[in-house]
């Protein structure tokens, strides 16, 4: 990533300035299938910015960036330049290319865009080579809107679980499910050197870098200890995460971040008022230096 500044946010795409929870899960997306795609050629759908296939492109053998939008696609080949990426204004409905250039397709949270669902997914199968696999997201309406009466005003038809899996299985016969959240748990972890079953991926310099296999530093540590090493408890896996049913960290950190922004915009208000007030109740200046004079010729 170049100094190029950077893009205004809308809310209607993400960039990577974005702070919060949208951070966490729109970096991630990319992160999971940045290892997916390694030295693949790769189509990154509504790529917005360009900072998803920049990512990928650092292991990808070719990334090509798509968006409909094309000053998204303007500051994406401004900001992010390498050999192996590009960038192209294209509707997901209809992509420029031929069939079966591509070995992987790259879309997280495009489908609830569009009114065209189907026509999408016929265009990313008939790109894909034979064995192209598609990496998608979208959010469950049951969760993102039902739950918390929740409307965004960017989605045309968000989608159901069944929803999205049906839509998915008319063009490919394989689908396997994932399920992504932003969560607050208590981890516990093996600090020793030894193979993990997991994965953590951490971003450097605001995307500058993406680094994994480094553990977070533990606030507390946690000693299992016996007479002889075989007297030690075996570990059912390498990570263990605690937390609550109601998920009250993220519901107390959910309703404080919801809170602060409903204040802000109080307080855009209010200022506003108060400038409109003040501006109404001040007599312009001009005049009344015009009063003065007039007093001081007739005395």
């Amino acid at each position: 990533m170049n100094d190029a500044p950077a893009m205004q946010f809308t809310g209607e795409r993400f960039t990577p300035e974005c702070p919060r929870e949208i951070w966490y899960e729109h970096w991630h997306r990319y992160a999971f299938a940045r290892e997916l795609v390694a030295g693949l050629r790769v189509l990154d759908l509504a790529c917005g910015e360009g900072y998803g296939a920049d990512l990928l492109a650092g292991r990808a053998r070719e990334v090509v960036g798509m968006d409909s939008s094309t000053e998204a696609i303007a500051h994406a080949a401004r900001r992010y330049r390498r050999a192996n990426l590009s960038f192209a204004a294209a509707s997901a409905a209809r992509i420029p290319v031929e069939d079966a250039q591509f070995d992987a397709v790259v879309s997280f949270e495009t489908i609830e865009h569009l009114a065209e669902q189907a026509e999408m997914l016929r265009e990313f199968r008939r790109v894909l080579t034979p064995s192209g696999v598609l990496i998608i997201s979208s959010p469950d309406k049951a969760i993102y809107s039902d739950a918390v009466g929740h409307q965004n005003e960017y989605h045309v038809r968000e989608l159901y679980r069944d929803e999205f899996l049906a839509l998915l299985k008319e063009q490919f016969a394989a689908v396997t499910l994932l399920g992504q959240k932003l969560m607050f748990h208590s981890c516990i972890w093996p600090m020793n050197d030894g193979p993990s079953g997991g994965r953590y991926d951490e971003i450097v310099k605001a995307g500058e870098q993406l680094e994994h296999g480094r553990r977070p530093a533990p606030l507390y540590l946690i000693a299992l200890c016996a007479a002889e090493p075989d007297q030690l408890p075996k570990l059912e896996q390498d990570l263990s995460l605690f937390g609550d049913r109601e998920e009250s960290v993220y519901a107390h950190y959910y309703h404080e971040i919801r809170k602060n922004m409903a204040a802000g915009a109080v307080l855009k208000e209010r200022d506003a008022e108060i400038d409109r007030l003040r501006a109404a109740q001040a007599p312009p200046r001009a005049s009344w230096w015009r009063r003065l004079l007039r007093r001081g010729g007739g005395s």
